[in-house]
């Protein structure tokens, strides 16, 4: 089979995980507090609270502090919260 018309296989879940889950675990397996991020990334401790609590999107802005801040890439925290989106939508449908 080519590779043209060899079927692609895509990830698919419905699982609403928001992006704030991560990074909640992200900052406990660190020993990293929301009070030392928030001064990392220089935002006020609402924002980060609220990605946690999953009441805020994840923006392309906090994306980028969130890489410069923990050195994980913006694009992750933007597909985190790309596919958490569309999984509510799913589950809403």
């Amino acid at each position: 089979m080519s590779m043209a018309t060899r079927p692609v296989t895509r990830f698919r879940t419905n699982a609403l995980y928001p992006p704030g889950e991560y990074l909640a675990e992200e900052l406990a397996a660190r020993g990293m507090t929301q009070v030392a991020l928030v001064q990392a990334m220089n935002r006020p401790i609402q924002v980060v609270n609220a990605i946690i609590r999953g009441r805020k999107t994840v923006t392309a802005e906090t994306a980028i502090q969130l890489e410069k801040a923990l050195g994980i890439e913006a694009e992750f925290w933007l597909n985190l919260e790309m596919h958490y989106q569309l999984a509510k939508v799913r589950q809403a449908e």
